[in-house]
């Protein structure tokens, strides 16, 4: 009986050693000194950070950014051979991450950038730059999750071409001035802007005014029209000095066409 006992015993605590659950292991760039060699752009990967931790060089860092937290970090070097934007995003991960663009050493940290969901910055070839993804907690959880990290070099600024149109209309009775062109723009943007900087000289008065609008970027060329008011008086008839600067901007730069016309306002 004392020999099946202690078979018995032996074989329950066999079961159990099998039976124990394993501890993952904190991602092998869970910090500074084990960061992640970005070898070419663009680049991307999903990874696990359930187990990655925090440490004093996140603490260092976010003096600077102000992140609400930086739990979970992971972090991946990357030099450029040339001079470029980079975009690094992070939206697209199972938890509320946030970026951090760091450059320097541990002790002289200077945070070039950081957001929530994925941020910009203009590389230095040549020049390294520590790239941090991290659990900001804004959904009120943390301890990270699955990271889906993607870093490409950012598309070239926009190319805006615009015209203004040599004659204008003005109203007698409100004195507003409408002046008219085209625009052509190419690129991926965040937003598009045209201004009209209007000036005449009514008697012995400078009559000046500002207009704007938006325009879109599709390659295609659209007519635009600005309403001007004159901000001390009525535009009339008669030559005005426009200043017409239509601009696009991308997630990182912008294009700009800038034009001085005379316009002849008319009825």
């Amino acid at each position: 009986m004392r020999r099946v006992s202690i078979a018995v015993c032996l074989v329950t605590v066999f079961s159990l050693v099998l039976a124990a659950p394993t501890l993952a292991a904190p991602p092998s760039n869970d910090t500074y000194a084990g960061r992640s060699d970005v070898p070419s752009l663009p680049f991307s990967e999903t990874i696990d950070t359930t187990e990655a931790t925090t440490d004093a060089d996140d603490a260092e860092w976010n003096a600077s950014c102000g992140a609400p937290a930086t739990d979970a970090s992971v972090w991946y070097e990357l030099t450029t051979a040339t001079d470029s934007g980079v975009i690094v995003d992070v939206s697209a991960s199972d938890f509320s991450a946030g970026v951090a663009i760091v450059s320097g050493v541990p002790g002289s940290f200077f945070t070039e950038a950081c957001s929530q969901g994925g941020a910009a910055f203009f590389a230095t070839a040549g020049v390294p730059y520590q790239i941090v993804a991290f659990d900001d907690q804004l959904d009120e959880a943390g301890t990270g999750g699955l990271l889906s990290i993607s870093i490409e070099e950012a598309p070239p600024p926009p190319v805006v071409d615009a015209t203004v149109d040599p004659v204008g209309h003005f109203n007698s009775r409100t004195g507003s001035a409408t002046i008219t062109g085209t625009v052509t723009c190419t690129g991926e943007i965040e937003f598009s802007e045209l201004d009209v900087d209007l000036r005449q000289r009514v008697g012995r008065v400078v009559i000046s005014g500002f207009g704007i609008t938006d325009f879109p970027c599709d390659g295609a060329t659209h007519e635009w029209s600005v309403e001007v008011f004159g901000q001390n008086g009525l535009f009339k008839g008669g030559k005005a000095a426009a200043v017409t600067v239509a601009f696009a901007c991308s997630v990182f730069d912008c294009g700009t066409a800038f034009i001085e016309s005379t316009v002849q306002l008319k009825k």
